[in-house]
């Protein structure tokens, strides 16, 4: 008897470890602001910077609208620092065109650089950034992209183990959506893209995960219901088609990461329509995917366009949309 009762307490206990592979603290959880000269938000990215954690978003009357600017608040000894404008998209006195989804991107280690894009809708808008040499405190002038190149378009670039950036792209048109990948240098030089198969899926701002021997994953937001998948087995130069994963898309912004552990983190909306809740998800594979932690599920409102990075001492950091209102930001501890 006592045999049986051992035997049955660790298959009991296989099953709540295997439920629950990880334990996860929340650290902090807030809005970046009370208040903001802009009505609506949208479109967060994070990094971490040696002054503390950098967020970035687009502000404005309302998304498309001219006055929709980029604004920046830094995370340092606790508090975050009031919304400040970085990056608009006046032409001259007659002339503003909205900006869009910024990307926060460490490209070197004296220079920090925010992506964005310019333009009167996702079919028309082009790729800029600036760069900081001051963890973000001031920026640079505005660099165009040349024609063609629209860099991120919505989750952080990544570093390759060769030194080469690849930029997580994608380009819309009346008639489909496409992703495909950048890759520039260390010094933002040097473009090249790299088209991908999209096969029957209309697939836009992929989110990059890393696994063994070099394998590099693509997750993207699809209209049909599903996350689309790629994969690259020679640093990102080609690319399988795109199929269906097991995680459900509501046609809504995506971001994931790879932790140092490989363990690999998604947050996303797991519905087919609706944006009302977002949860963290976790695979060891990145092909099963659990549900980790709820972060949000409400009967109706806006969750959505997550960006989540790691941190050097291992803490997550993620952001939100929330209600068009606000940018939510939480801080994770997980141990695995």
């Amino acid at each position: 008897m006592k045999s049986i009762l051992i035997l049955l307490l660790f298959f009991l206990g296989s099953f709540f470890q295997e439920k629950n592979p990880l334990e996860i603290k929340i650290l902090r959880s807030e809005f970046i602001y009370d208040s903001a000269p802009f009505p609506e938000c949208h479109a967060s990215t994070l990094v971490e910077t040696n002054d503390g954690i950098l967020a970035a978003w687009f502000g404005g009357t309302r998304e498309r609208n001219p006055d929709v600017s980029i604004y920046t608040a830094r995370l340092s000894n606790g508090k975050w620092s009031a919304p400040e404008m970085v990056a608009d998209g006046v032409v001259d006195e007659n002339l503003r065109y909205p900006t869009w989804n910024p990307i926060l991107f460490q490209n070197k280690p004296d220079q920090l650089t925010l992506f964005y894009k310019i333009g009167p809708s996702p079919r028309e808008w082009w790729g800029a950034y600036k760069t900081s040499s001051d963890q973000g405190k001031t920026w640079s002038s505005e660099v165009k992209l040349e024609e063609g190149f629209l860099g991120p378009i919505k989750n952080k670039s990544v570093i390759l183990p060769n030194g080469e950036i690849l930029h997580p792209s994608s380009f819309e048109t009346d008639k489909a959506w496409t992703i495909h990948v950048e890759k520039s240098d260390a010094n933002l030089e040097n473009w090249k893209k790299i088209e991908i198969a999209n096969g029957s899926f209309n697939a836009i701002q992929p989110t990059a995960l890393f696994h063994p021997d070099g394998k590099i994953q693509l997750l993207s937001r699809t209209q049909e219901g599903k996350v689309g998948v790629n994969w690259s087995e020679d640093q990102g130069e080609t690319w399988s088609r795109m199929q269906g994963s097991s995680l459900i898309n509501n046609n809504s912004g995506i971001d994931g990461i790879t932790l140092k552990s490989g363990y690999h983190l998604l947050v996303c909306n797991p519905l087919t329509k609706g944006r009302n809740k977002l949860s963290l998800m976790g695979s060891e594979d990145g092909i099963t995917w659990k549900e980790l932690l709820v972060l949000e599920n409400q009967s109706s409102g806006e969750f959505s366009y997550p960006a989540i990075i790691q941190a050097k001492d291992g803490t997550i950091h993620l952001t939100y949309t929330y209600n068009r209102k606000k940018i939510k930001y939480i801080s994770l501890q997980i141990s695995e």
